[in-house]
């Protein structure tokens, strides 16, 4: 895989252009390190973090690599001053944000030296992001796991579009866990791809075994995306799945619909294990992950893949 002239690798000091996603519950600095060190770009995803555990995981990281990592930042979180405020004073170089106005810290971070990257779910967004001055933009797709876009563009119809309209790095998210989809990924126009759902089940993901097992039974049709009236959400077909349902055949209640998501129910599936009572976020793909590997076998299979898939002549 030839990397010299590679705009995400170049922009982020990385070996290749492969960017592990900051998800909640799974991406402590165990991951984002391993991932680092095999060549790629860690990230440790705040999203799940108070910022003293923050904080805790970026310390642990630096001494676990000293290659680049970054940090997810979900812009809506609720201590968000206090979390920027922790990835500078912890000399944190490059910084994903999601899940908000892209503006908001851009400048601020900067202007300090960090790389900003922004996720998208739509051409609209990603041309407002390039007018923000991020460094580079992630579009992903619908089929990805955990918080998409309303538009509900596949990756496949997206990248092309944002190709058309942005002139940033641009890296391709959603749906992508073999070395042939990061391939086909690039050919559609991205410079990168971020992996979320295979990296989840991984040795190294600090998500609970129970879940990470689950990852590896599922099949198509097993993920659904809803809690469109609040954040749309793809997670798996379990209890707390039927029990939405079943709040949205009594006349789309927002209101319980939010109560029933505030009983920390991420934690309870993803970190604790609860596979009937918890919210389970993953993507589409997750049906083309059949085993729990270590981060450096899921690289080394990503990195072969890549070079075995050809495009067949007519």
């Amino acid at each position: 895989m030839q990397q010299s002239q590679n705009r995400i690798s170049e922009l982020f000091n990385i070996q290749y252009p492969i960017i592990q996603a900051g998800m909640i519950w799974h991406s402590g600095w165990k991951l984002a390190s391993a991932v680092s060190n095999c060549g790629g770009l860690g990230l440790i995803g705040a999203g799940s973090m108070y910022p003293d555990v923050l904080r805790e995981n970026i310390q642990k990281c630096k001494l676990a690599t000293n290659k680049p990592f970054g940090v997810n930042v979900p812009m809506l979180y609720p201590n968000l001053d206090e979390v920027i405020q922790i990835i500078l004073e912890e000399g944190v170089k490059i910084v994903f944000t999601s899940a908000g106005n892209p503006k908001t810290y851009t400048e601020t971070l900067q202007k300090e030296g960090l790389k900003v990257a922004h996720v998208v779910s739509s051409t609209k967004f990603a041309v407002k992001c390039e007018d923000a001055g991020v460094d580079a933009i992630v579009a992903e797709g619908f089929e990805a796991g955990g918080h998409n876009g309303r538009d509900e563009t596949t990756t496949f119809c997206l990248i092309p579009n944002v190709k058309q309209h942005i002139s940033k790095p641009l890296i391709a998210a959603g749906g992508i866990a073999l070395g042939s989809q990061m391939k086909a990924a690039m050919i559609l126009g991205a410079d990168g791809v971020q992996i979320g759902s295979r990296f989840a089940a991984t040795v190294e993901a600090s998500a609970h075994e129970n879940w990470k097992k689950k990852i590896t039974e599922l099949n198509e049709g097993d993920t659904h995306l809803t809690l469109k009236e609040l954040a749309p959400v793809r997670m798996v077909k379990n209890k707390f799945f039927n029990e939405l349902e079943g709040i949205y055949q009594t006349g789309r209640n927002t209101e319980a619909l939010v109560a029933s998501l505030g009983r920390a129910r991420a934690k309870r599936g993803m970190f604790e294990g609860d596979m009937e009572d918890g919210e389970l976020e993953i993507g589409q793909v997750s049906a083309l992950i059949h085993d729990i590997l270590p981060v450096e076998t899921v690289f080394n299979n990503l990195l072969r893949e890549f070079e075995e898939a050809k495009t067949p002549g007519f």
